[in-house]
């Protein structure tokens, strides 16, 4: 069985500590993967130590290894929980949305909430989100294929909003190719700009602002003036 507790630190901030009882066939891994993704929450890819993670879930180093190959191994499996608590925090928007009658307008509203869902992930959980998308030296090389985005749930939940909006005439059909690249890269590449390039001086109290006339810029500038609001 494996005990997970929270204890406060001097400064307030909680430190996550797995404390081994037993292991059952396959546990280990697992609670490696999570104190690795504890140590990226709080640090980014750059904390994720294997050594690290070994001592937190109170086993060896060498019985670490058993279970992951390499520095690039652990990252690989926390990059894969990081993205998945993403997608789980963009399908908690949209469900928490306010239903509509218009399926198109919902559509639309669904794009307007999953791309500050995504920014608002990256800026809540920038650990996890840096560690979602960097490489780290070591990390295994992954084979790209036109399918293999939508193996990945967060773009999925993405493009099936630019699905859904074809669907409903708010998106023309010949704009659906790419066009959840180009959703992607307009909240993506604002979270970078916010989170690690010039954006980031921009003041709280008009970061907010900056987030929503991008997005809507990016929304009407996608789908055309006769869904501009």
């Amino acid at each position: 069985m494996i005990t997970v507790s929270t204890c406060s630190t001097m400064n307030g901030v909680s430190d996550l500590t797995i404390r081994r009882d037993s292991y059952h066939h396959g546990d280990l891994r697992n609670a490696l993967s999570d104190a690795a993704t504890e140590l990226a929450r709080k640090g980014g890819p750059e904390a994720v130590v294997l050594r690290e993670a070994a001592r937190r879930v109170g086993v060896s180093a060498t019985a670490a290894y058993r279970h992951f190959a390499n520095h690039g191994d652990l990252m690989d499996a926390v990059k894969q929980r990081a993205l998945d608590e993403l997608a789980v925090a963009l399908q908690a928007a949209l469900d928490a949305d306010e239903p509509v009658d218009d399926p198109g307008e919902q559509a639309v509203r669904g794009l307007y909430t999953a791309a500050r869902a995504y920014i608002g992930f990256a800026l809540t959980e920038t650990g996890l989100f840096h560690s979602a998308f960097g490489r780290a030296e070591g990390d295994p090389e992954t084979e790209w294929t036109p399918d293999s985005l939508r193996d990945r749930r967060a773009y999925d939940i993405l493009a099936r909003q630019m699905d859904l909006l074809v669907a409903t005439g708010r998106l023309p059909a010949d704009r659906r190719a790419c066009s959840d690249i180009l959703a992607w890269s307009v909240v993506h590449g604002l979270a970078m700009l916010i989170l690690d390039g010039p954006l980031s001086d921009v003041p709280e109290p008009h970061r907010h602002d900056l987030i929503d006339r991008t997005v809507h810029l990016g929304v009407t500038g996608l789908l055309g003036p006769a869904t501009d609001r």
